[in-house]
């Protein structure tokens, strides 16, 4: 499906746009809309499914979206990847600069030079030339603690939200006590840049059901989670058309229910690839020695090979591991647009019940410090299981209000408190799903812009577009 935008059209009428909002209500699809979401349910009409791209994460997809472009292109080829000229596994950076493709917003300014484009929380939103960000950015104190905190563009937003709504949630935001709280204090935020600024194009990320999928699986008990999001979404639709904006209700995956997960890493260990460097009695990976790791990302992961004879002996390895779909070398990343070089040698795809964790150690006593923490930007891998508390831990609300309190009195503290129990993630996502109706899903107040079935994840850059310039 194509959708074609008339360069004459622009040029007759260049200073006519519709206010456009875009809510992404993460982890939503078809099958998940029903009695629970009477607001969401009265879009229903006007929707298509999106076709997800490889990976389907959170920061592919939203670069797909805002560029129009795949991964072989923008060069976002997961959520993290090995930077290889550090010689580091990160995740979750910020910077717009790392997305390598042209965004809508200059698209849009170039048809329209009062136009004016607003980010609340979608992703590589730091250093961004977005005329409004605000974005997730903690402050990391030097005795050790993290603090709850935001980065906004102009700078003085930063101050007002945090007056005005509170501290920004983080700690609701991700980890054990995730809740609509998070997606409530972004929603507000949007609503105030609508009132303040009246962006052309306001972007606005709702992450709530996100995180009830992962931890309870599509068919578990997320009745109130969906009334929840649902009722946040009633507000802001009500908002927004109210001042005249259209508004778009977008995901940027669907997530099913899964049973196995596997450790990449360890297979490669068994086989002898990793490189591993002990410290304090821990297991730490030495990735610019490792013949072979793996940045696993949901259902998917990528193989970074140091040596390229040995790249035919991991494929045959990951082709016979149980839970493997797919193993991607070169032609096989041309097809799914991840020829990048940021991607692995190999890129792997589970099946479609299974995740992949970054777990490398063979003993739990030897597992890294950070592995039973919150801490995103130390795994080198994703890690859903940040969202539960280990059921091991004795008095889990004893051990954490001790933690707690070590911080507020100043000392050193470890919040240890995350399992090392895969077992216990019920929903991922990264691969296509088998259903397009457990795939993302594209709904608007504007039903000439949906005429198909189906679009693809790089048509929606298009399609949105369309909403700010097309009658």
């Amino acid at each position: 499906m194509r959708f074609a935008l008339c360069p004459m059209h622009y040029a007759l009428c260049d200073s006519y746009m519709k206010r456009t909002v875009v809510l992404n209500v993460v982890g939503l699809t078809r099958s998940l809309i029903g009695g629970q979401t009477p607001n969401l349910r009265a879009l229903l009409s006007n929707s298509v499914n999106i076709k997800a791209i490889t990976p389907a994460v959170t920061c592919s997809m939203q670069s797909t979206y805002l560029t129009g472009r795949p991964p072989s292109e923008h060069g976002i080829v997961g959520n993290g990847w090995y930077f290889r000229d550090l010689s580091e596994v990160l995740f979750w950076r910020q910077s717009n600069r790392l997305v390598q493709s042209e965004k809508i917003w200059h698209v849009a300014k170039r048809r329209d030079p009062s136009f004016t484009c607003a980010n609340n929380f979608w992703w590589y939103n730091m250093a961004t030339d977005a005329d409004y960000a605000v974005t997730p950015r903690p402050l990391y104190c030097a005795d050790g603690r993290k603090l709850p905190d935001c980065y906004s563009i102009p700078a003085d937003l930063r101050d007002r939200f945090n007056r005005e709504f509170g501290l920004f949630p983080l700690f609701q935001f991700w980890g054990p006590a995730t809740s609509i709280v998070s997606s409530e204090w972004i929603g507000k935020a949007a609503m105030a840049v609508e009132e303040m600024y009246k962006p052309a194009l306001n972007l606005v990320y709702l992450p709530h059901l996100d995180y009830a999928l992962q931890k309870e699986g599509p068919d578990g008990d997320i009745e109130k989670d969906l009334a929840e999001i649902d009722a946040l979404c009633g507000r802001l639709i009500g908002f927004f058309r109210d001042r005249g904006c259209r508004v778009v209700v977008l995901s940027e995956y669907g997530i099913t229910a899964v049973k196995n997960a596997i450790h990449p890493n360890r297979i490669l260990r068994d086989a002898g690839y990793l490189s591993l460097k002990v410290d304090l009695g821990r297991e730490y990976m030495d990735f610019g020695t490792c013949r072979a790791f793996a940045v696993s990302d949901h259902q998917v992961a990528h193989i970074y090979i140091r040596k390229k004879e040995d790249i035919p002996a991991v494929k045959a390895l990951f082709g016979k591991a149980p839970g493997v779909e797919s193993v991607l070398d070169e032609e096989g990343k041309r097809q799914y647009g991840l020829a990048h070089e940021r991607a692995g040698e190999l890129v792997l795809i589970s099946n479609s019940d299974a995740w992949f964790t970054y777990y490398y150690w063979a003993d739990d006593a030897k597992a890294p410090d950070y592995a039973r923490t919150v801490n995103i930007h130390a795994k080198p891998g994703y890690d859903p299981c940040e969202l539960f508390i280990d059921p091991a831990v004795s008095f889990p609300k004893m051990k954490i209000g001790w933690t707690l309190l070590k911080k507020i009195l100043g000392f050193r503290y470890l919040m240890d408190v995350i399992p090392l129990d895969a077992a216990l993630v019920k929903g991922s996502h990264g691969r296509v799903t088998d259903n397009d109706d457990e795939g993302p899903l594209f709904m608007t107040t504007e039903p000439k812009f949906v005429n198909s079935q189906t679009v693809k994840a790089r048509e929606v850059f298009e399609l949105l577009l369309n909403h700010v310039f097309n009658d």
